[in-house]
């Protein structure tokens, strides 16, 4: 790994390179299992519907990934916000009152027509949940983890996105002091759209390196 501004760790490529008893009778579908459990845990008192009903909106409704969208989406109509982005990632996003655990120290990289950027965790799922919400469960995979660094080409590949050969691939190794966001590069035949609407292309996966925003229809 090479050391760069705020010690800030990246790969550069080139190349390819015992249950309980209860457990045996919660039902299989997830959702059941997941309503079964929130069920008894409110009998048991242990939780309350109102927290749960909070909890719940907020990570569906409030910390998602149309927060980092909303960044992104700025900072291609906005260029002295986009400074600040690359320059204080935290700070900038702050501005937009996107701020909280697990997003305390945030850096932004930008993709260019010569550099494409990626994040993992390869120690475990460190991940920027104020502008991303949840991890998605492949990011936590061990697989994902350490066929990035690896052979992040093919890794890319694997989720549609062809990286030219002439193409710097730069992996960014997210930690629990550290938390990256890829900026992703502006669609072409975008400029007749408005903030709002640059925000809508904005996918999750161009926010991690592994997919690209989506095309103006």
């Amino acid at each position: 790994m090479n050391s760069e501004k705020n010690k800030n760790h990246h790969h550069d490529h080139d190349h390819d390179h015992k249950h309980d008893d209860a457990h045996s009778h919660l039902p299989s579908d997830p959702e059941l299992r997941v309503k079964a459990i929130e069920t008894l845990l409110l009998r048991k008192g242990l939780i309350d519907s109102e927290t749960l009903d909070e909890l719940i909106d907020t990570y569906e409704n409030k910390i998602g990934p149309q927060n980092g969208a909303k960044v992104v989406a700025k900072a291609w109509v906005d260029e002295s916000y986009k400074k600040r982005l690359l320059e204080d990632a935290t700070a900038a996003i702050r501005e937009l009152s996107y701020q909280g655990r697990q997003g305390e120290n945030m850096v932004v990289v930008e993709n260019t027509p010569d550099i494409h950027n990626v994040v993992v965790c390869t120690l475990c799922s460190c991940y920027p949940w104020p502008v991303l919400g949840i991890p998605p469960t492949w990011y936590k995979s061990d697989e994902y983890r350490s066929r990035t660094v690896r052979e992040p080409r093919k890794v890319l590949s694997e989720f549609g996105v062809n990286v030219d050969p002439k193409v710097k691939v730069k992996v960014w190794d997210s930690t629990a002091e550290l938390r990256y966001l890829v900026l992703p590069m502006r669609p072409k035949g975008t400029d007749h759209l408005n903030e709002n609407e640059l925000a809508e292309l904005v996918t999750r996966n161009s926010m991690i390196g592994t997919g690209l925003p989506e095309n103006a229809k």
